[in-house]
C-alpha cells in the first residue's frame, strides 16, 4: 500500500508542476484534494483496511496529503510571482526606482462648482466656450447695449489699463458677442462661458474684486422665453436636487429684453426662512432674459429671423449657498483648513 501511495505522490507532484495557471491549479486542487479527489478518497477508505495495517496507512495517507497541500500553496504562490514579474515586465516598471510622493490638495471649490455646472449644460447641449479676460469698452459695454455715457454702466465698477478702450471684463457677457461672431452669424448657438471677472469692489464677507462668472447662450429660430424657463428650471434640479421650486421676478439688464431673475427656494430651510435667505424662503441664483436685438444685431444675426436667451450666475455664491459658506472671501484666501475640507 505504501507502493501505491508513493505513485500517487509523484503523480500528483508531476501534475502540479505542469499546472501553468490559475485554472489548471485549481483543476489539480479539485481531482487530488478536494471533497471527492483522490487524496480525500484514501482518507474515507481506511476502513477498508486490514486493522492492523490501519496506524502505518493513516500515517502515510495524512503525511501525504500534508505534503500535497503545501505543495499547492507553494506552486500557487510562484504562479501569482510568475504573473506579476510578466505584468511588470510588459508594463515596464522598474522596481528599483524611487516612489513618488503622493500629491497634496485638491480641486479648488470654485473648479468643483464649474465643472458641475458644465455637466449639467452639457446634457442639454451646451459646449463650453472661453472668452478673454482682457477686454474692450467696445466689447465689455458698447455692442452689449450701453453706449458711452449709459447710465448702466455704473452697476460695474471697471479696472481701466494704461491703454484706453482696454480693461479688465466686469462680466462675461462680452463672450456673447465673441461667441456670436466665431461661431455664427445664422447658425443656432449653445454655449455656456465660464470664467473669471473683475470689479473695483470694496471687499467684504459678500463681495470680492475678483470672482467667477458662468454666462449661458442660446440662440435660434423661435427660441421664446418658455425655452429659457425650461433650461433654469431643468439645471436648478440637477444642481440643487429634484422638486424645486423656483419663481421668476421681473428685473432689466441693458443686453436682455425683458429681463427676469430666478429664485430657488432655501435649500437650507426648505422655504421656511433663515439666516442665509433672509427669513424670505427664496435664493437668488441667476439673471437671465431674452437677448436684446441690438445685441443679436451686433452678434450679426438679424432679429427678425433669430432670437435668443442669456443667463449668468456665480459659482462662488452657488458653493456658498450648497454649503452654508459665510463669507467669500475664503475662496482666494489660500487657507488650507478651508480648502481642505473641500478636497
Amino acid at each position: 500500500m505504501n507502493e501505491e501511495l508513493r505513485k500517487l505522490r509523484d503523480q500528483a507532484l508531476a501534475g502540479l508542476q505542469a499546472a501553468s495557471d490559475a485554472d489548471a491549479l485549481e483543476e489539480w486542487r479539485i481531482e487530488y484534494l478536494g471533497r471527492k479527489g483522490t487524496v480525500t478518497n484514501l482518507m474515507r477508505n481506511i476502513g477498508q483496511v486490514p486493522f492492523e495495517e490501519r496506524p502505518a496507512y493513516g500515517q502515510a495517507a495524512n503525511a501525504l496529503k500534508g505534503e500535497l497541500t503545501d505543495a499547492f500553496d507553494a506552486r500557487q504562490q510562484a504562479l501569482v510571482q510568475e504573473s506579476l514579474a510578466a505584468e511588470m515586465a510588459a508594463e515596464g516598471v522598474d522596481v528599483t526606482l524611487p516612489g513618488r510622493r503622493p500629491q497634496l490638495g485638491g480641486v479648488h471649490p470654485s473648479n468643483q462648482t464649474l465643472r458641475e455646472i458644465a455637466d449639467i449644460f452639457a446634457t442639454m447641449g451646451f459646449q463650453v466656450y472661453t472668452s478673454r479676460d482682457v477686454e474692450t469698452d467696445e466689447y465689455n459695454f458698447e455692442l452689449l447695449n450701453m453706449p458711452p455715457g449709459h447710465p448702466a454702466r455704473d452697476m460695474w465698477d471697471t479696472f481701466y489699463t494704461t491703454t484706453p478702450g482696454v480693461i479688465m471684463r466686469t462680466h462675461t457677457s462680452p463672450g456673447q458677442i465673441h461667441a456670436m461672431k466665431e461661431l455664427g452669424p445664422n447658425k443656432p448657438i449653445r454655449v455656456i462661458l465660464p470664467g473669471m471677472c473683475y470689479r473695483y469692489e470694496q471687499v467684504s464677507a459678500r463681495a470680492e474684486m475678483m470672482f467667477h462668472q458662468v454666462e449661458g447662450l442660446a440662440i435660434g429660430r423661435n427660441v421664446t422665453m418658455a425655452d429659457l424657463k425650461g433650461v433654469i428650471v431643468e439645471f436648478a434640479n440637477q444642481l440643487y436636487g429634484a422638486g424645486r421650486k423656483l419663481r421668476f421676478r421681473c428685473s432689466h439688464f441693458p443686453f436682455t429684453e425683458p429681463s427676469v431673475e430666478a429664485d430657488v427656494d432655501c435649500i437650507l430651510c426648505g422655504g421656511t426662512g433663515c439666516a442665509v435667505c433672509k427669513y424670505t424662503g427664496w435664493l437668488e441664483i441667476m439673471g437671465a432674459g431674452m437677448v436684446h436685438p441690438t445685441v443679436l444685431r451686433n452678434g450679426g444675426y438679424d432679429p427678425a429671423e433669430w432670437s435668443g436667451f442669456a443667463f449668468g450666475m456665480g459659482p462662488e455664491r452657488i458653493t456658498m449657498l450648497k454649503s452654508g459658506i459665510s463669507d467669500i472671501r475664503y475662496f482666494f484666501g489660500n487657507d488650507l483648513r478651508f480648502l481642505e475640507q473641500f478636497g
